[in-house]
Parts: C-alpha cells; sequence; structure tokens
C-alpha cells in the first residue's frame, strides 16, 4: 500500500496529475468535459493560492518529528511549513469543483490516496490534511460561485 500511495503521491506532485485529469475530461467529454476541466483548474489554483500562498507563510508548523516516520521517506520531506497541506488542498479543489458528476467521481480514490500519502509519508499531520480538504472544498465552492458573482448584462 505504501508503494501505491507514494506512486500516487509522486503522480500528484506539480499537479502532473490533476492536468492530466483535466486533459483526459477536455479530450473525451465534449463541451461538459471542458467545462469540467477548466473549473478544476481553476479551482486547483485558487486553492493552491490560498494554502501555499497565504496559509502556509502565516502558520510556520514543523513538520511531524522524524522519529515518527518508520521509513526511509523522511529525507524527502518539504522544509515549508507544514499546516495545511497543499496537496490535499489542490486535490480536493480539482475532484469538488467540476459539475460533471461522473468526473468527480473518477477523481475522488486519488484525491482520498493523495490526503492518505500525505499523512503516511510523515509531510503532515492529519490536521493539516484535514484543513488542506476544507481549503480544497472553498475554493471549489467559490469557483462554482464566481460566475454568479459577476452578472452578464
Amino acid at each position: 500500500m505504501a508503494k501505491a500511495l507514494s506512486a500516487v503521491e509522486e503522480s500528484a506532485q506539480n499537479s502532473k496529475l490533476w492536468c492530466a485529469a483535466a486533459a483526459a475530461m477536455a479530450w473525451r467529454g465534449g463541451s461538459r468535459g471542458r467545462r469540467a476541466a477548466a473549473a478544476g483548474l481553476v479551482a486547483m489554483v485558487v486553492a493552491q493560492l490560498a494554502s501555499n500562498g497565504l496559509c502556509k507563510q502565516l502558520a510556520d508548523r514543523p513538520r511531524p518529528p522524524a522519529e515518527w516516520i518508520p521509513h526511509d521517506e523522511v529525507a524527502d520531506r518539504p522544509d515549508s511549513s507544514s499546516f495545511p497541506s497543499g496537496h490535499t488542498a489542490a486535490a480536493v479543489a480539482f475532484t469538488a469543483a467540476p459539475t460533471w458528476p461522473a468526473a468527480g467521481a473518477l477523481c475522488a480514490v486519488p484525491t482520498a490516496l493523495v490526503a492518505v500519502e500525505r499523512v503516511q509519508s510523515g509531510a503532515h499531520y492529519p490536521s493539516d490534511v484535514a484543513a488542506g480538504a476544507a481549503i480544497g472544498l472553498a475554493g471549489a465552492w467559490l469557483t462554482r460561485r464566481a460566475p454568479a458573482l459577476f452578472p452578464r448584462d
């Protein structure tokens, strides 16, 4: 299981997994897929800006202690603040934003694996992941509500 989680996290690094999912949605989903892909990518950017650009700068929380992690991945952990999980924020935002339920459902499993892997690898505390998920949901909500905030004439 640890190898599978590590592979998912590696794919999610730099949002490659979500960009590939967006490309697949746009390619196979017609206009509905393109709208879902665009919504997912915009929500992901909003969530990453909030989590990595704002929250990590405000909360200088150290990573979990190395002795808590019983494997060799400790050396690969980032030096940035542990709180919140930017990977989880991006994954949840991408998954929750699309208006195409089938696309969101397909992305739910990799999203859950990313969240679990962030704790399993020792990069985050569970509360970091929970906060990242909340930021991701907020980013998705904001992205879905944004068109209503700017009515057309």
